[in-house]
């Protein structure tokens, strides 16, 4: 939104210079700064201010969600006398195909040339009958085939994967301003906003490491410590993966035709029993795993 200090957030966060002022629309580009953490450098962007109807293109909103469309994470700045307005950024991210916080519905969909729609289902569907699901798909083209449902969907959530052009993003909320009033209303704020958020000061600098650790767990990011056969750690410059990598992953990182050559690795850390063991290139490390290559 407009004027809530998101361009004295992305200062107090990065070396970057985003205009400030104080008037609405001082932002009137994508500013990106980059906040060095934990060995990660992760860009962040200050996109202008988003007004209702930006979805539709107002005031350059489809240029504005394009951009967020393509985030590994979305911050909510909220100021702190208009938290209900989290209903308006909602909205129109979510107009925009753009889900917070959500995982993308269990549903696979194979089409078929013929022989009609077939449904199987995994989990007792409380929200759909399996008429409406073929009913839906077949209103978007698809009358053959086989459709597989693991979660109990909605129709919303099924139109989601049959558009198949959404974007599953987690989110943080932040609410700036919060020297500003006492701790009576951030109780009622918090109501207001229906979820927990970090509470800022961008101007006097107040919660901004708080909100650097956050925007780290929320990414759920994990250090990997290259270390050659025949060498040490480099402790200075961790790869940066998301949680959940295999080191075939890891390999790509370094190179994506570094994997073709390698066979296993050894593996220090949390993730395996003993210190040096060796694993297939299906191994998932853990964050701060010591990891050689082997080729």
């Amino acid at each position: 939104l407009p004027s809530v200090g998101k361009s004295t957030i992305l200062n107090r966060l990065t070396n970057a210079k985003s205009k400030v002022a104080a008037y609405a629309f001082t932002t009137l580009t994508v500013v990106p700064g980059i906040l060095r953490y934990n060995g990660a450098d992760i860009q962040i962007l200050d996109l202008p201010g988003i007004i209702s109807g930006a979805a539709t293109g107002r005031g350059r909103g489809k240029r504005v969600l394009s951009v967020a469309r393509n985030a590994d994470l979305v911050l909510l700045v909220l100021d702190v006398f208009q938290p209900g307005q989290i209903a308006l950024l909602k909205k129109e991210l979510h107009d925009m195909g753009i889900r917070i916080d959500q995982k993308p519905p269990d549903v696979t969909i194979v089409k078929g040339s013929k022989g009609g729609l077939a449904l199987t289902t995994s989990v007792k569907l409380t929200k759909l009958t399996p008429a409406t699901i073929k009913g839906i798909a077949e209103a978007y083209g698809i009358s053959n085939g086989n459709i597989l449902v693991r979660d109990d969907i909605t129709d919303d959530q099924l139109i989601d994967v049959l558009t198949g052009n959404r974007r599953y993003v987690p989110s943080l909320v932040v609410l700036n301003k919060v020297d500003l009033v006492n701790e009576q209303y951030l109780a009622a704020a918090k109501k207001q906003i229906g979820r927990d958020f970090v509470p800022v000061s961008a101007e006097k600098g107040l919660n901004m490491d708080l909100l650097t650790e956050r925007i780290w767990e929320t990414l759920d990011f994990i250090r990997i410590y290259l270390k050659r056969p025949d060498g040490d750690p480099d402790f200075e410059k961790p790869l940066i993966l998301p949680s959940g990598s295999t080191l075939r992953d890891v390999c790509k990182k370094i190179h994506p035709r570094f994997v073709e050559g390698a066979k296993y690795a050894f593996v220090s850390g949390s993730s395996v029993k003993f210190e040096g063991q060796r694993v297939s290139l299906d191994h998932v490390p853990f964050d701060k795993d010591v990891v050689t290559i082997m080729r």
